[in-house]
């Protein structure tokens, strides 16, 4: 059972503490990154360490609750806008544009279960199949490649939601491959330009020197 999606109705008042402490995770893990002690976020909850404990037995629970809490707050409501859309393929790129966005904004949170991704199944198993009914009906209406598969779907994502590891926490740099994903999966490529390119943290060097280096050879 994942307990950090499946929890026993709580009291008014320990269901007030665990919003608290659910955004406090959330702020703490901004400022403080992946490594942020569960004391510290405790503390700026406004709880003892011991109701914190009571609630989530360790990080990763915590971790699971608050990527949760941000899924059904920010991306749910895209969903069910796209499932009842008459444009499949559009719906599906908002969902994954949405995707992207609650990624970026919760990139340290993501990055306190890097390496666990088998965690995150228990709360992205209805963008899952939802993903797969737009990815049948936009190959239905002939606005998406009839040879992806979900399977495919699914590691796409998982190759967008890696490039928060390559910019900065909030930035909107995904925005940019994920047209990319677009114009691989569409039918026919959509008649825009790509967005911007952003350069990524640490990597602002001049190509020339860096190709007389020996690094682009």
């Amino acid at each position: 059972m994942n307990l950090a999606v499946e929890r026993k109705p709580l009291r008014a008042d320990a269901a007030r503490n665990v919003d608290k402490i659910i955004n406090a995770a959330r702020e703490c893990f901004r400022e403080y990154g992946p490594d942020v002690p569960l004391q510290t976020i405790a503390a700026t909850a406004g709880v003892g360490p011991a109701t914190l404990f009571r609630n989530f037995s360790d990080k990763e629970q915590l971790v699971l609750a608050a990527l949760n809490r941000q899924l059904r707050l920010t991306v749910d409501p895209v969903i069910d806008i796209a499932l009842a859309s008459q444009d499949a393929a559009d719906g599906l790129f908002r969902v994954i544009d949405s995707v992207m966005a609650a990624a970026s904004d919760n990139a340290n949170l993501l990055g306190a279960v890097a390496g666990r991704r088998d965690l995150l199944t228990g709360i992205t198993g209805s963008l899952i199949e939802s993903v797969g009914i737009l990815l049948g009906r936009g190959q239905g209406q002939g606005t998406l490649r009839t040879d992806i598969s979900l399977t495919d779907m699914v590691r796409l994502l998982a190759m967008l939601i890696g490039v928060v590891d390559t910019m900065e926490p909030g930035s909107d740099a995904w925005r940019r491959p994920a047209a990319l994903v677009e114009d691989a999966i569409r039918s026919e490529r959509p008649e825009r330009s790509l967005p911007p390119q952003v350069p990524m943290p640490g990597m602002q060097f001049d190509q020339q020197s860096s190709c007389q280096r020996g690094i682009f050879r």
